[in-house]
């Protein structure tokens, strides 16, 4: 891996130095091209006509996505973001009162609301795994209530949001098969910074956005269906035209592939642009991305463990590239703004992002700074720096 040559095809890294990979990443050359490109087409020919013409470059995109995620094309459906293949997910799921779902006390926050307004709405019952001692979910105690409460639905956060921790949701993924148990991933930290196998983990559904570490652009992602969920099926609560035909006066059809999830407006740049960031992924290597970045991560850890007034938060057998920190005397927006002051991004986020875990942890909110492979060591160390003179000025 070359880092020079990748510093030089992305534009972003002349101008700051980018930790903010887990929120949104910063994005290469040709990620860049295919958006300019297609909105330039559009400029000139219209938009249904610009989606005409680029037809097989959409079916790349298609391509170029499966073999992210080691599947078919017709398990990809493409959305907005990976809230909304979530929700897509979610609703296929036909809830009734007494149905139980089982997931984590590390699930992304927008994940828990959903979860609580559907026990508002139709009766189901939330139950969280407790954490194992060396951080992340129990697996012990998740196969325990799955085996005893025969959930509706079993769903996780891959890596959460709110810290560094991975968790181990190809065992899960196990015991749902063996129990044909309709299992749900959110993969919206995971997809772009490591391998991932859908079949490896045993999902239904996964979800994912491409602004994070694959370095698409924001307002896209997508959504895996397994053939499972398929054959099963299920479908989106709210179909459109794109999701199924409208055969008879009382009739639709959905689609018989993983498109019955799609609706029919999109940004056909940004759909371009996320193929374009799988395929840019896939010939890096995602075992010499993760490889990469989590040695940067690693190395961060030790930098800011070291400074007087600085707590790092991240706990579990396995870390990934998020590093969240606790910071004496600063509140999370006051120490990102700062720092962003000297050209160094980062995102803070407070007690409402992840409740149970900052209660847990007893903090009111985090630093979360997230290198990706083309950061580099000296840019840690300009960071720990600032970190340490922000300190220092409170003290």
């Amino acid at each position: 891996m070359n880092i020079a040559e990748l510093r030089a095809d992305t534009p972003g890294c002349a101008e700051r130095i980018h930790l903010n990979n887990a929120g949104a990443s910063l994005m290469p050359k040709p990620v860049i091209a295919a958006i300019q490109g297609h909105l330039d087409l559009e400029s000139l020919v219209g938009g249904y006509e610009a989606e005409a013409e680029v037809k097989n470059a959409i079916a790349e995109a298609y391509e170029h996505v499966a073999e992210l995620m080691h599947t078919s094309p017709a398990n990809i459906a493409f959305t907005e973001h990976a809230t909304a293949a979530f929700v897509a997910a979610l609703s296929a799921i036909r809830f009734e009162r007494g149905d139980v779902i089982v997931t984590t006390r590390h699930d992304y926050v927008s994940n828990q609301i959903q979860y609580l307004a559907l026990a508002d709405r139709f009766g189901v019952e939330v139950l969280r795994a407790p954490n194992a001692p060396e951080g992340g979910v129990d697996l012990g105690a998740m196969e325990g209530l799955i085996h005893r409460k025969r959930p509706r639905l079993v769903s996780v956060t891959h890596i959460p949001t709110n810290s560094g921790l991975v968790q181990d949701v190809a065992a899960i993924g196990a015991m749902c098969r063996a129990r044909d148990i309709t299992y749900m991933v959110d993969a919206c930290q995971s997809v772009g910074q490591l391998p991932l196998s859908v079949e490896e983990i045993g999902c239904d559904f996964l979800s994912a956005t491409s602004r994070k570490y694959l370095r698409g652009p924001r307002g896209a992602g997508f959504l895996y269906v397994s053939d499972r969920a398929l054959d099963l099926g299920l479908e989106p609560m709210f179909p459109d035209l794109r999701g199924a035909d409208w055969i008879a006066p009382d009739l639709y059809q959905p689609a018989p592939d993983a498109k019955r999830f799609e609706t029919w407006e999109f940004a056909w740049g940004l759909v371009l642009a996320t193929g374009v960031a799988a395929r840019y992924a896939l010939d890096l290597g995602l075992e010499e991305i993760r490889d990469r970045a989590w040695e940067l991560a690693a190395q961060l850890r030790v930098s800011l463990a070291a400074l007087d007034g600085v707590r790092v938060l991240d706990h579990g057998a396995q870390l990934s590239a998020t590093v969240t920190a606790s910071v004496r005397g600063w509140s999370p927006p006051d120490l990102v703004r700062e720092l962003r002051r000297r050209r160094i991004n980062t995102t803070g986020q407070a007690r409402i992002d992840a409740v149970i875990d900052y209660d847990q942890k007893n903090v009111d909110g985090a630093l979360r700074v997230s290198p990706h492979y083309f950061n580099t060591p000296d840019e840690l160390e300009t960071l720990a720096s600032a970190v340490h003179d922000l300190v220092s000025s409170r003290l």
